[in-house]
Parts: structure tokens; sequence; C-alpha cells
């Protein structure tokens, strides 16, 4: 059988990392992507090529519309020299940042940032590498519980993320002639570093967060990397354009 590669941007870290660790399980090899933290994307492919597998770990800033045509270029090198092979199977658009600016408070340079980081970069590396994927293949969107229920200070976070939701079900009905299915796996709150620890370093937010769950906690990172490599195996093949929460039903 011929391996399957995904591609996961944002993986050097928080949910991607364990995004990359639970495709390795499943017997998938791994291209993950790092804006800065070359570091620590290098121990996640060490970590995975001492399991068996093979990875790559690739720059990418996802702010910067001119850096999607290298990557580009960078990713078909790496098919070629690692897997002898022009294409992958699974898109996972997970790079983001965190942003919780009070609306009134938001300014255009900071709209104008999150926009490209999680709507517009996404939108056209998606429609950059959707060429290069295998049919029958899978795209994964990471979006935010924050797009049902509203926290404040989320408003421009949340919006860019809804966009990508609408996004989902274009992909998912534009590509389905090729056996290319698109879905969403939106995050409640999850304990990682991600915008700046904001649960990590707030007790207080994290006992609250944790008391409007029925389950009674937050997420932690290992809470979503095997529902994303789970939509993109064979057992979830029937799953296409829809959001799927992992939240633990956060209100």
């Amino acid at each position: 059988m011929k391996t399957k590669i995904a591609l996961i941007t944002g993986g050097s870290r928080g949910l991607g990392r364990d995004m990359a660790y639970s495709f390795a399980r499943q017997g998938t090899d791994v291209i993950i992507t790092y804006q800065s933290s070359k570091d620590d994307a290098d121990k996640v492919v060490q970590e995975i090529t001492d399991q068996g597998r093979k990875a790559v770990a690739l720059q990418l800033d996802m702010s910067e519309m001119e850096d999607l045509d290298p990557f580009m270029i960078r990713l078909s090198f790496a098919l070629k020299e690692v897997w002898n092979a022009e294409t992958f199977d699974y898109l996972i658009n997970n790079a983001g940042i965190g942003n919780s600016t009070p609306f009134l408070e938001v300014k255009e340079e900071v709209f104008d940032y999150l926009l490209n980081v999680h709507f517009k970069c996404v939108y056209f590396l998606t429609q950059k590498a959707v060429p290069l994927m295998n049919n029958n293949g899978s795209i994964l969107f990471i979006s935010t519980g924050t797009t049902r229920f509203c926290v404040p200070g989320y408003s421009l976070y949340a919006s860019c993320k809804g966009a990508v939701e609408v996004l989902c079900k274009y992909i998912a009905k534009e590509f389905g002639s090729r056996g290319i299915r698109s879905n969403v796996v939106a995050p409640g709150p999850i304990e990682t570093d991600f915008n700046n620890a904001a649960l990590r370093n707030n007790p207080e937010r994290k006992n609250f967060l944790a008391s409007q769950t029925p389950l009674g906690r937050v997420g932690k990172a290992d809470d979503i990397g095997g529902v994303v490599a789970f939509l993109c195996s064979d057992e979830g093949r029937w799953i296409n354009g829809q959001r799927i929460e992992v939240s633990g039903g956060i209100n």
C-alpha cells in the first residue's frame, strides 16, 4: 500500500505538533511547516523519524502572500527528494495566531495581519496545493468554538475563522468529483501556548471555562490531533463538508 503524506501548517508546536504525532501513529508520513521555531520543528521531525516514519519541516510565513509560491517550490522539492513523489494526500490548514483585542480597539494593521494568516493565505495556499493532491485526499481547516458561542475580544479572530468555515463547504462541493473531502475541526478552549498561553497563565479563566464544560475541564492538544487524523483516514471517508466541534460540549 502506498504511504500517505500529510501537510500540516504550523506543525512545530501546540495542536499542530499533536496532529503530526497522531498522523505518524496511524502510519502517515508528515510534512510540517513552521514560521520561526526551526528548533521546535526539527524536534518534531526527529521524534517522528524515530518512530520509523518519514517527516520534513519547511519554513512558511502564513502572513505573507509572497511566501506561498517559494514554499510550493520547496514542497515539490521535498516530495521528490524524500518520497520520490509529486503529490501528497492530506492538507491541514492549522497555522494561526491568537487575538483577543476588544472590538473598539482593533486597528487596521492587526485586522490585515489576522485576515492574512487565518483566511487570505489559507485560501490561496489551498488553491495552490490542490493540484498537488492525490484524488481521494482530504483537506482540514482548523476553526474555533467562538464561531458558535461569543467571547468578548474574539470578534476579529472568530470572523476570520467564520470565513474559513464557509470556504470549507465550497471546497467540498468543488472537489468532490476528485474524491477530495473538506471538513472543519473547531476546538474549544485548549491549554497550550496559543495566544500567549492565555489559559495556562490564567488559572481563574481556565477554571471558569472548565466550569462551563460538561466534561469539567478545558481541552488539551492531544484531544484534537486524533480527531484530525481520523477525519483524514478511510474510517472518516463519508464525512464531508462538516464542522466538527471538539470542545467537550462547552456552552
